[in-house]
């Protein structure tokens, strides 16, 4: 079977690390085969520094599966990169922007089969010339197929838990405004496509929380959720999609709740990011839906506090790992 492509993500982040405190227990953990796109001599010298005694193999992606069970495969792509973790360096930066590029590629180009990213530091892209807002949008760039830029979804997920905000990185007095039938709608729908596609839900159940508190309380609490979103579910439903809502979000994430639903999508980012946060702070996978390809990442940043020390958890990543193989077998 065709290898995971995992992108570097911040050289001087935790990514390498939790890279190869994975590679190093593959086998108790029963890991699909992945290939690193990056610099090779980064991955030696971490390993090196973490005190892990691990082959490193520069090779393309065909190659990977063979040799994982003995080396860790590295893609390489860009220069070689000096190890000097919890110290950004501008420099770093188009050869982090290229790992992406290369990984991506290599998914739309059949030789791998799902992408999972390490974390960035954009402030360090920003630096190198990056134009994108963040990762997700550089992905949803990546994978325009003439001129159309797919519209990127975020899920963050945890076993049979699964949330999404409609809105994510704006601030909250922007919220109401943002909030549209049109975007709910769209929202769900490219939700339910994916877990059904992707997931192997065949009929996904999704809850639309309210935005207000108690859902509005039928119009005595803020008008938005009778105005806009009970009519988008309504229209959801005579799509055929089981949406459910608007429902008050203050006891729609208690997990006795949240379990009924396939998915949870709220109003904003924090609405969303709390309850999954709170459940499972180092195991959840951040999902991008509405790509042609599967993409998981670690839920975290780069933690350059941790980066090099071998103290930085790998839970997540090990999640992402798990989730992007089961969604791409789902699809093949």
């Amino acid at each position: 079977m065709m290898p995971l492509a995992v992108s570097m993500g911040e050289p001087q982040g935790v990514g390498p690390d939790i890279i190869l405190t994975l590679f190093a227990r593959r086998q108790a953990l029963d890991l699909p085969a992945f290939a690193v796109f990056g610099d090779p001599s980064l991955f030696d010298a971490r390993a090196r520094r973490l005190g892990l005694d691990l082959a490193i193999a520069a090779c393309g992606p065909a190659e990977a599966p063979a040799r994982f069970r003995e080396a860790l495969p590295v893609v390489p792509v860009g220069p070689a990169l000096v190890d000097h973790p919890g110290t950004p360096d501008p420099k770093d930066g188009q050869s982090v922007i290229a790992a992406i590029e290369a990984a991506v590629a290599s998914v739309r180009q059949g030789r791998c089969r799902a992408i999972v990213t390490a974390p960035l530091a954009k402030a360090v892209l920003y630096d190198a010339g990056f134009a994108h807002p963040g990762h997700t949008e550089f992905l949803a760039a990546l994978a325009a197929t003439n001129g159309r830029v797919p519209r990127p979804v975020m899920m963050l997920a945890h076993e049979n838990y699964r949330t999404v905000p409609a809105t994510i990185h704006i601030p909250l007095k922007d919220v109401p405004r943002a909030v549209t039938q049109e975007l709910i709608v769209e929202t769900v729908e490219i939700v339910a496509r994916d877990l059904a596609g992707r997931f192997g839900i065949a009929s996904p159940r999704i809850a639309v929380a309210g935005l207000n508190p108690h859902a509005g309380e039928d119009g005595k609490i803020g008008t938005e959720d009778e105005a806009v979103t009970r009519p988008a579910v309504a229209a959801l439903r005579a799509a055929g999609i089981d949406a459910i809502g608007p429902l008050p979000a203050d006891t729609l994430f208690f997990p006795a709740h949240w379990v009924q639903y396939d998915c949870v999508v709220a109003m904003y980012h924090d609405q969303a990011l709390i309850p999954i946060k709170t459940l499972a702070f180092d195991a959840g996978v951040n999902v991008t839906l509405g790509l042609p390809f599967v993409r998981t990442s670690p839920d975290h940043g780069t933690a350059f506090a941790l980066a090099g020390t071998g103290r930085a958890s790998d839970a997540s990543m090990l999640a992402a790992l798990r989730l992007a193989d089961r969604m791409s077998r789902a699809t093949t």
